[in-house]
């Protein structure tokens, strides 16, 4: 525990954590006000002061000589709070902050506050925000969930969410074992318009770079592979770039470069996970003396400020941010009205992509093509 907090404070905590993690029910017991005594080593009034902040928070109910007990949490909420926790992977990334722009429009329209959090993609930081949120006045939560493809260890806290009756929304991708609602981008249709389009301008020896502990990058790499496999271009193992959250910064470029230095022909155009990977990219092979689009094509994702500043003007899938950002609120003030059956009955929005084309793309002359497949 923490030496700087409270003790109080800590135990509370810890009893709170402890309901989440075994997924209590209404009237199952907690610890008595003895045993944890005993167990921490701690007063009498320090242990009665964590129970009676809990016992009026709603976590949990007491009975003169029998013990402690669940509370039923969903008669906790205040239905007149204005707060919404609207949780990011990474707050400055180059898209959420638009995201963020369009849920606000429609928020503060409706007097609601924005609470933000973020998680850094860490699944430890997640926990530590949705139990922090457990213990606040909060009427909905929109959250981008953190590296969404692994096994996750947080699913109580979202039943316990479920519990208190705080409807949740997810956005960009979502947990699927909790079916819940959710507003993505057609991630996989990403991956095929950007692919097919390099395609249709006669590339046949396309690598692809994405990332592997999110959704996203697993179905924008299942959408590259179906572009191939319906256009009948042999897919090649090598051109297959994978990376994490962790490696983001390096393993791309340098992938991109062992790759684009051996001997014999070299492929002709990349798909890139985002815009940013698509740039760093394109620094690898400049660094190497190759030319975008002359000697290599790119297609990016999420049609950001990159695509558009860098002097090469980046091919990208397009990503209805602020759209988006809206259209995630709007459902949540639904999911809200609709009380209980908000978890018995999701609102699922898939959005169509949308490719934006620029100069990052051109044809392939038919020798360089032919050559590209030897």
């Amino acid at each position: 525990m923490a030496a700087n907090v409270p003790k109080y404070q800590q135990l509370k905590e810890y009893i709170i954590e402890y309901i989440i993690r075994e997924n209590l029910n209404t009237h199952d017991p907690v610890f008595t006000e003895s045993e944890l005594i005993n167990r921490f080593h701690m007063s009498r009034h320090t242990v009665r002061k964590a129970l009676d902040e809990l016992e009026n928070e709603g976590w949990i109910y007491r009975k003169q000589g029998v013990g402690t007990f669940c509370a039923d949490r969903s008669a906790a909420r205040s239905f007149d709070c204005k707060n919404i926790a609207v949780i990011t992977t990474y707050i400055n990334d180059y898209i959420f902050p638009r995201i963020i722009k369009g849920v606000d429009q429609v928020l503060s329209k409706e007097g609601y506050t924005i609470l933000l959090y973020n998680t850094n993609n860490r699944i430890e930081r997640e926990i530590d925000i949705l139990e922090n949120i457990l213990t606040k006045n909060i009427k909905g939560i929109i959250i981008e969930p953190t590296k969404s493809a692994l096994p996750h260890i947080n699913l109580n806290y979202f039943e316990e969410l479920k519990k208190k009756g705080i409807p949740y929304i997810f956005i960009n991708s979502y947990y699927d074992e909790l079916k819940p609602s959710y507003i993505i981008q057609d991630d996989e249709g990403g991956g095929f318009l950007a692919t097919e389009h390099l395609i249709k301008l006669g590339h046949r020896d396309i690598v692809g770079v994405f990332k592997n502990d999110d959704n996203q990058g697993l179905n924008r790499y299942k959408g590259y592979v179906r572009a191939l496999r319906e256009y009948g271009v042999r897919i090649k193992e090598d051109n297959i770039i994978w990376y994490t959250t962790e490696e983001m910064r390096t393993k791309p470029s340098y992938m991109v470069t062992k790759l684009f230095e051996r001997e014999g022909k070299k492929p002709t155009a990349i798909v890139c996970y985002n815009d940013q990977i698509a740039m760093w990219v394109i620094e690898a092979l400049r660094n190497l003396g190759l030319s975008i689009p002359d000697d290599v094509s790119i297609v990016g994702f999420d049609d950001s400020d990159y695509a558009v500043l860098s002097d090469v003007k980046l091919t990208s899938i397009i990503h209805p941010k602020e759209e988006m950002g809206r259209q995630a609120a709007k459902i949540l003030f639904k999911l809200i009205d609709m009380g209980r059956k908000a978890f018995e009955e999701p609102i699922n929005i898939c959005v169509k992509p949308e490719l934006k084309v620029r100069s990052s793309t051109a044809g392939i002359q038919v020798e360089k093509a032919i050559g590209s497949q030897s």
